[in-house]
């Protein structure tokens, strides 16, 4: 019997997968688990277009997301910190400031995981900073500490 799983099940596949079992195996496990469905015209339609629809999403969510890595690419961002007299910073620069100061400046919500900082920043300067805008998508930018 052929069945579409709505979900993974382990040994067996994953879900949206059109798969072949055993007529007892779907009949008294997968169908009344709401694990899977009969794969019947319908119900392959229901599918083709849910992975159409799926794709699109991807697509448009990739395209918003490479926009958004050329507007912070090219945007001036900077942080204010409180520095002593060296130079030296009174704690650090954390992901955290550097995402509000992408909010800031290009008034798009981002969230502080999805900045990356290679190295602490604990001076006053320029320093590098990477924001995963996309599972393809990260943007470099230079961030800019100056003081308070």
């Amino acid at each position: 019997m052929k069945v579409i799983l709505f979900s993974d099940v382990p040994k067996l596949g994953a879900k949206g997968q059109v798969i072949d079992v055993a007529e007892g195996y779907a009949r008294n496990y997968l169908l009344p688990r709401d694990l899977a469905a009969e794969a019947n015209k319908g119900a392959l339609a229901r599918l083709a277009d849910e992975k159409r629809i799926k794709a699109k999403h991807e697509r448009e969510s990739l395209e918003a997301a490479q926009q958004l890595a050329q507007r912070i690419e090219t945007a001036a961002l900077a942080v204010r910190a409180k520095a002593g007299g060296n130079g030296r910073l009174f704690g650090a620069v954390t992901n955290a400031d550097v995402a509000e100061a992408i909010s800031h400046v290009l008034d798009v919500p981002l969230d502080k995981h999805k900045v990356e900082i290679k190295s602490s920043i604990k001076a006053l300067g320029s320093y590098p900073v990477e924001v995963k805008l996309h599972k393809n998508v990260v943007a470099k930018a230079m961030v800019s500490v100056v003081a308070a």
